[in-house]
């Protein structure tokens, strides 16, 4: 079971994370992927897993603006954070930078694939396909290094915190 003190500042981060969503930002280049990969690799419950940075990310579209095709973003999240639980059997900094840089393929994979269930000016098809990745190019650029960062300064930052002090240390799992 997780303590109590280190479940605060797991939630803690992510909503740091999150409110520097609304601060003036490169486009794509937000924690919002991190937060997923983080969340997946640190809490040791797969329910608060999901839900807390979702409720993170919620929270910070209820001030951005709610957008359609909205589920199919968090549904990428929730993929990512899957991506996260593979994390907790061998974190590492080369682990962490090669989570990032899936999470931000997935992303980008199912995002722009998204049109085929919204309204958008693409033709369905693979004409459609190849226009929608196409347009999408230049914003991976900016998701690529904001995950990038993101995962450093979240990862990175807990890392010091947990050697800074002792109570956010996970306890070691329990042999099956």
């Amino acid at each position: 079971m997780m303590n109590k003190e280190r479940l605060i500042a797991l939630c803690m981060v992510i909503l740091a994370a999150a409110v520097s969503r609304l601060l003036p930002h490169p486009e794509n280049m937000t924690p919002i992927a991190a937060i997923a990969l983080f969340g997946g690799a640190k809490f040791e419950r797969p329910s608060l897993a999901f839900i807390v940075p979702a409720l993170a990310l919620l929270a910070s579209d209820a001030f951005i603006g709610f957008y359609a095709g909205m589920w199919v973003v968090y549904a990428a999240f929730a993929v990512i954070t899957c991506i996260g639980f593979a994390l907790r059997h061998g974190e590492s900094a080369g682990n962490v930078v090669l989570a990032s840089i899936v999470s931000s393929v997935i992303f980008f994979l199912i995002t722009n694939c998204s049109f085929l269930v919204a309204h958008t000016p693409y033709p369905s098809g693979v004409q459609g396909l190849v226009m929608s990745y196409q347009a999408g190019i230049p914003y991976f650029r900016n998701t690529l290094f904001g995950d990038l960062f993101y995962n450093i300064v979240l990862f990175g930052g807990f890392a010091l915190a947990e050697r800074r002090f002792g109570f956010l240390r996970a306890r070691p799992l329990a042999a099956a």
